[in-house]
């Protein structure tokens, strides 16, 4: 009897120790956040957003409208990022994941980490944008200071330090708002006939997909696939 009573204890123990492995492997491998994690977002599929994707989709990003930079204050996180009708804004993660989902209720937002080279930066990044809450968001998409959108920012947060071009974490190139065929597209034209502007085709300037492809970031979580 007391042998069949060890046997149980034991097989009791080894069933809680597996649980108690299973947990912290678990806990371990849940996703944290940290300062500085670029946040890339699909916006949705209205005639804009896939406009954007139409013309600025690389060989290694097609899918990002969006982009933000993650911070922390007092234990809670946010996101600084340039977004239309609102500017410059300090967002609250939980308001930033819930903006646009998908049919399974996803946040369509995947994390990239920049290499840490860059991390002597970040303070400095942010700074820069929280500076410039409630500076206008750049409807046109022009390269200037006095509005911004979104990937304009967060690369300005960084050339806006002591780092050379070649040392920035990203790249700029002539914009484009042409199809295939090389004529603008229908969408874009409508675009800026409604806001009384030319389009500013081949004007230097950045944008997600192209941030998405940089060799020096590395993407460590994609929220769509919790």
């Amino acid at each position: 009897m007391m042998h069949k009573i060890l046997k149980l204890s034991i097989a009791t123990l080894l069933t809680i120790f597996v649980l108690l492995s299973c947990a912290t492997d678990k806990k371990k491998k849940e996703f944290e956040l940290q300062q500085g994690d670029l946040l890339f977002q699909n916006t949705g599929t209205d005639e804009i957003d896939n406009a954007i994707k139409d013309v600025t989709a690389t060989s290694k990003a097609k899918n990002y409208s969006h982009v933000g930079i993650a911070m922390q204050e007092d234990d809670k996180w946010f996101v600084v990022e340039a977004i239309p009708k609102i500017g410059i804004s300090k967002t609250p993660i939980t308001e930033f994941l819930n903006r646009n989902k998908n049919t399974q209720d996803k946040s369509q937002t995947t994390v990239a980490r920049l290499d840490s080279m860059y991390q002597p930066y970040i303070s400095k990044a942010i700074n820069y944008g929280i500076e410039r809450i409630g500076t206008p968001y750049d409807a046109v998409f022009l390269w200037d200071d006095t509005s911004y959108y979104c990937s304009e920012l967060v690369y300005k947060m960084f050339s806006s330090q002591n780092l050379s071009k070649e040392d920035l974490p990203f790249l700029t190139h002539p914009m484009t708002f042409n199809d295939k065929s090389g004529k603008p597209m229908a969408s874009w034209v409508k675009y800026y006939e409604v806001r009384n502007q030319p389009i500013p085709e081949g004007i230097e300037g950045t944008n997600p997909n192209l941030m998405a492809s940089s060799s020096k970031i590395t993407f460590v979580h994609d929220y769509e696939k919790e």
